[in-house]
């Protein structure tokens, strides 16, 4: 892996989902789940379920574009969520679920916009998702970190986050580490 290694911050609905599928995506050498683009210097989990902190449920992914480009990876984003619904993602509901782009980089905007552009023909429906450069951001506390990994069994993670993560092995397989 090269040592020229890039973030970009996504929020698609609860960050458990997807973490879980991204942490399964080769090139990608971290991710984080957190909290960005609210008004609140470290909010918890609490705080930010209340939507009153402005807040979105994020992960942040540090990537290798050596290995995968940020096109791909939001191509992956873009099919794991529903990026037409604001406010919601299945049964989640709130500002803190929304879909959003958050860059730090002005270059990867310009990928996003084009990629906003191509998969915006997949859906009926206009993308809600925002674009805009990322605020303040802090990691989600620790038991919110690799969740999926370590409840599998429980309820959610059984029917909400492992059909997303069956979903992505079935249209991306390609990009799929090949540890996961």
């Amino acid at each position: 892996m090269s040592q020229n290694l890039q973030t970009i911050t996504l929020g698609g609905g609860c960050f458990w989902c997807l973490e879980a599928v991204f942490v399964q995506v080769r090139g990608v050498t971290d991710v984080e789940s957190g909290y960005a683009n609210g008004h609140v210097q470290n909010p918890t989990y609490e705080q930010v379920c209340t939507g009153r902190t402005g807040h979105v449920e994020v992960v942040r992914l540090t990537f290798d574009p050596s290995v995968i480009g940020l096109a791909d990876l939001l191509q992956i984003f873009f099919a794991i969520h529903d990026p037409t619904t604001p406010n919601r993602q299945g049964n989640d509901v709130g500002t803190q679920y929304r879909s959003g782009i958050y860059y730090t980089d002005p270059a990867h905007a310009e990928i996003a916009r084009t990629v906003m552009r191509e998969v915006q023909a997949n859906w009926r429906a206009p993308l809600v998702t925002e674009l805009e450069p990322l605020g303040l951001y802090s990691a989600a506390e620790p038991e919110h970190q690799d969740y999926f990994e370590n409840h599998p069994h429980q309820g959610y993670c059984a029917f909400v986050v492992a059909p997303k993560v069956q979903k992505f092995q079935q249209l991306f397989a390609h990009w799929r580490r090949p540890d996961a």
